[in-house]
């Protein structure tokens, strides 16, 4: 085996072992076994478990970030809002192990950061596309982070649920987000108030 093929080989047993038993339940020792290798192997290629396990988190990352930019391909802000909630779906279906690995808490940090940092990432390309509807609408277009930020964040998390549960199947779910979504929004208040009496 080449030194590629052998790093390769130990990033796909690591990202499998990190997939089912997370950071902490996963050990060098673990990974060298599963890769008919020794230790020393792991750690010549990644120093360690915090190595391979920061450039597996890199690689979902950029994996999910590419995936998510590719589909904003415009058309009406509905369509951009269904082509986003059917990629992220895509990832959790496609790249299960990935995506467990990403919605764990990250203990170590890596160039791209957490799942929350790699949120704010998708949040900030959704942010660009609803300052410019807000702008067209006549809505205050500093509120697009806020938005941009519940919306991509009701998408991951429910994609987080459906891991799991996998019904109803991945268009349906994507409709009942962006139903959810694209109502509530077609339907904003210019100056929304709570209603409620604070005591």
């Amino acid at each position: 085996m080449t030194g590629a093929e052998r790093r390769q080989q130990l990033l796909d047993v690591a990202r499998s072992l990190f997939a089912e038993k997370g950071f902490d339940g996963t050990s060098v020792e673990e990974i060298a076994q599963r890769a008919h290798v020794s230790k020393p192997v792991v750690y010549e290629h990644f120093g360690g478990k915090e190595g391979i396990y920061a450039v597996v988190v890199d690689r979902e990352t950029r994996l999910l970030l590419d995936r998510m930019v590719s589909t904003l391909h415009g058309g009406h802000p509905r369509e951009l809002l269904e082509q986003a909630a059917v990629a992220l779906l895509d990832y959790v279906e496609d790249c299960h192990d990935g995506f467990r690995i990403l919605v764990r808490d990250s203990p170590v940090a890596s160039s791209t950061g957490t799942f929350s940092t790699l949120l704010n990432d998708i949040a900030s390309q959704v942010e660009y596309v609803l300052a410019q509807e807000f702008d067209a609408r006549g809505y205050d277009d500093k509120l697009a982070p806020l938005y941009a930020q519940a919306l991509v964040g009701m998408v991951a998390l429910t994609g987080q649920w459906w891991l799991d549960a996998r019904k109803p199947k991945r268009d349906e779910v994507a409709a009942h987000l962006v139903n959810l979504a694209w109502n509530g929004l077609s339907n904003l208040e210019h100056k929304p108030r709570l209603r409620l009496r604070r005591s």
